[in-house]
C-alpha cells in the first residue's frame, strides 16, 4: 500500500496528513496531519479511524481552518481525503507527499509534531519511527489520553535526546473538535512559547479568556485531564441518579426534560445538565428513544486512573470512585436481573407529598454533591501538586474547563474565582462561596439521600459524598479505635492525644511483648 499525504498550500499556510505506508496495514492508527501556522509548522498526527470517528478529524481541520491554521485530512485511505477536500475543504489548495521522510523535510524548524491515537504502545511506537528523522529542539506532542506516568517518562527519555516533549489533555467530544476544545498542555515548558500562539488560537474562549494554559512539567497536563475525566465521570453519575430518583416517583420523560431544562437555568447551567434535557426530548419513530437503551455504560478507563491515582496520594476521592463502580456495577446486567427476582428491597412506594417541593431538594442534593466532587478533585491535584512538584495554577486550570469541554459549566467560574481569592485554598468547601452553598442547600442534600435509602433507590455519588462533608467537618473521627485495633493484632503503634509525633504501643492482653511493628521488619 502506499502511503499518502495532503497538503493545504497557500503562500505561508501549509498543512499534511500522511499514511505510513506498508506501515499502515501492520499498525492501521499511524496516519498523520500537519499544520502550518503563519510562518510556523505545526503538524498533527490523528489515527485512521471508523467512519463514526472520521467526522472529529473533519471538524477539528475545519476548526484550524478557521482560525488561519490550514487543515487536510485522510484516514485511512485517499479515497477518504478526497471526498473531504471535494466537500467541507472545498476551495483549499491540496498537494501530495508519500512518506514519513517527505513531510518532516516539509516542516519548519523546530519542528512541532502532535499526535492523537489511542494511549500505550501506540504513542511509543510513533515516537520510536519518528525520532531518526527529526533533530534537537523539535517538539512532539501526545495529544490522547495517555497515563501521566507514561507522560512522565517520555518527557525525562526525549528530553536526555534534545526533544521538547508535550503531553496536553484535549477535551470537548464532536463540538469541541469543531469549534474549539479545552486545551491542558504540560511537559517540557520550552516547548510551550513554540505552541502557544497555536493552541490558544484553536481552543474553545470563556468570555475572551482561551481554555488553554500551561499546567507544568512532566505530566502534569495528562494528570489535569485524568483528574478532568474522573470529575466527569462523578458529574454523570450525579446526573444519573437524580434521574432514577424522578423516575420511582413516577415521571415522564416529558416531565423529567422540562425539570433538567429549568435546572440548566440556574446554578447548575452546564453542557452535561443540557444535553440531558436534550436525550429525555429525543423522539425517533418509535418514540422516547432513552428508555429502550440497555443500562449498562462503559468506561475508556480514566475514570479509574483518578481512583487508582486517588489512593496512591492518599486523597480520598469517594464520588468518583463510586462513579467507577458504578459503571462496573451496571456492567453485571443479567446477575442483577436474575437478583431483582431474588433479593426483595424496602415494601414503601416512593411517594412525596409535594414533588415539586422534593425536586428542588433534588437540585439541591445534585448541587451539594457535585460541589464536592470538585472539592475531590483539586485535593487530589494539589496533592500530586505536592509530589512532583508542579506548580498548578488551580484558578486557571477551572478556566481551561470553563468552556470547549464535557464538564463546562458556569460552576467552574465560581471555582475560579475562589482560587483568585485564595490561590492557597485547602479546600474549595472553605471558600465562602461554596461553605454558604453547602450550609443553605444541606437539608435537602440529606433528605434526598435518606428517602432515596428509605425507597431501596440506590445514589452512592449522592450518599458518598454528604458522608465524605460529614467526616470532613467532624473534628474527631472514630479512628482511634481503628488505631487501637491496629496496635491490638499488629502492634501498629498509636498516638495519644497531647502527644503528637511520639508513637506508642500497648500490651492489650498481657500476653504479648513490648516490641512493636515501628521497631522490625515484618
Amino acid at each position: 500500500m502506499q502511503g499518502t499525504h495532503a497538503t493545504f498550500k497557500s503562500e505561508r499556510n501549509i498543512f499534511g496528513r500522511f499514511g505510513m505506508g506498508a506501515k499502515l496495514e501492520e499498525r492501521p492508527w499511524l496516519t498523520c496531519y500537519g499544520v502550518r501556522f503563519v510562518s510556523e509548522w505545526f503538524w498533527v498526527r490523528f489515527p485512521s479511524a471508523p467512519n463514526e470517528k472520521v467526522k472529529y478529524l473533519e471538524f477539528e481541520m475545519m476548526n484550524m481552518n478557521e482560525k488561519s491554521l490550514k487543515a487536510g485530512f485522510d484516514p485511512p485511505s485517499f479515497g477518504l481525503v478526497k471526498h473531504f477536500l471535494d466537500n467541507e475543504a472545498k476551495g483549499t489548495k491540496i498537494i501530495g507527499a508519500n512518506s514519513l521522510q517527505d513531510m518532516v523535510n516539509k516542516l519548519k524548524k523546530p519542528r512541532k509534531i502532535m499526535m492523537l491515537v489511542k494511549a500505550g504502545s501506540a504513542v511509543d511506537d510513533f515516537i520510536a519511527q519518528l525520532l531518526p528523522l527529526i533533530e534537537k529542539g523539535d517538539v512532539i506532542i501526545d495529544g490522547g489520553n495517555s497515563e501521566h506516568q507514561d507522560s512522565a517518562r517520555r518527557y525525562e527519555e526525549l528530553k536526555a535526546k534534545g526533544i521538547l516533549y508535550v503531553g496536553s489533555g484535549v477535551s470537548g467530544g464532536e463540538e469541541g473538535a469543531r469549534y474549539g476544545p479545552s486545551l491542558m498542555p504540560g511537559g517540557h515548558p520550552n516547548a510551550w512559547p513554540l505552541i502557544k500562539d497555536i493552541f490558544q488560537s484553536i481552543c474553545a474562549k470563556s468570555n475572551g479568556d482561551p481554555c488553554c494554559e500551561w499546567v507544568g512539567e512532566g505530566g502534569a497536563g495528562h494528570f489535569v485531564k485524568m483528574v478532568h475525566n474522573g470529575i466527569e465521570y462523578g458529574d454523570m453519575q450525579l446526573i444519573c441518579e437524580a434521574y432514577h430518583l424522578m423516575l420511582a416517583l413516577g415521571m415522564t420523560q416529558k416531565e423529567m426534560a422540562q425539570e433538567f431544562d429549568e435546572w440548566n437555568k440556574g446554578v447548575l447551567d452546564s453542557f452535561l445538565i443540557e444535553i440531558t434535557r436534550d436525550i429525555l426530548n429525543y423522539k425517533d419513530d418509535e418514540g422516547y428513544l432513552l428508555e429502550r437503551i440497555r443500562d449498562t455504560a462503559g468506561q475508556k478507563g480514566t475514570g479509574k486512573w483518578t481512583a487508582i491515582a486517588a489512593l496512591h496520594h492518599g486523597v480520598p476521592v469517594t464520588l468518583i470512585g463510586e462513579a467507577v463502580f458504578s459503571r462496573c456495577l451496571s456492567a453485571l446486567k443479567e446477575e442483577r436481573a436474575k437478583a431483582s427476582k431474588q433479593l426483595a428491597g424496602p415494601s414503601t412506594k416512593p411517594t412525596v407529598a409535594d414533588r415539586k417541593a422534593f425536586l428542588t431538594h433534588i437540585r439541591n442534593a445534585l448541587y451539594c454533591a457535585k460541589i464536592v466532587s470538585y472539592a475531590q478533585g483539586f485535593m487530589l491535584l494539589r496533592e500530586a501538586a505536592n509530589e512532583y512538584k508542579w506548580n498548578l495554577n488551580y484558578g486557571g486550570i477551572a478556566l481551561m474547563w470553563r468552556g470547549g469541554c464535557i464538564i463546562r459549566s458556569v460552576f467552574l467560574g465560581n471555582i475560579r474565582d475562589a482560587f483568585v481569592r485564595n490561590p492557597a485554598l485547602s479546600n474549595l468547601l472553605l471558600d465562602n462561596f461554596f461553605k454558604d452553598a453547602i450550609v443553605k442547600n444541606q437539608q435537602s442534600w440529606r433528605e434526598v439521600v435518606s428517602q432515596a435509602v428509605l425507597w431501596g433507590v440506590p445514589v452512592p455519588a449522592m450518599s458518598a459524598a454528604l458522608a465524605f462533608f460529614d467526616g470532613y467537618r467532624s473534628e474527631r473521627l472514630p479512628a482511634n479505635l481503628l488505631q487501637a485495633q491496629r496496635d491490638y493484632f499488629g502492634a501498629h503503634t498509636y498516638e495519644l492525644l497531647g502527644k503528637e509525633g511520639k508513637f506508642v504501643h500497648t500490651n492489650w492482653t498481657g500476653k504479648g511483648g513490648n516490641v512493636s511493628a515501628s521497631t522490625y521488619l515484618a
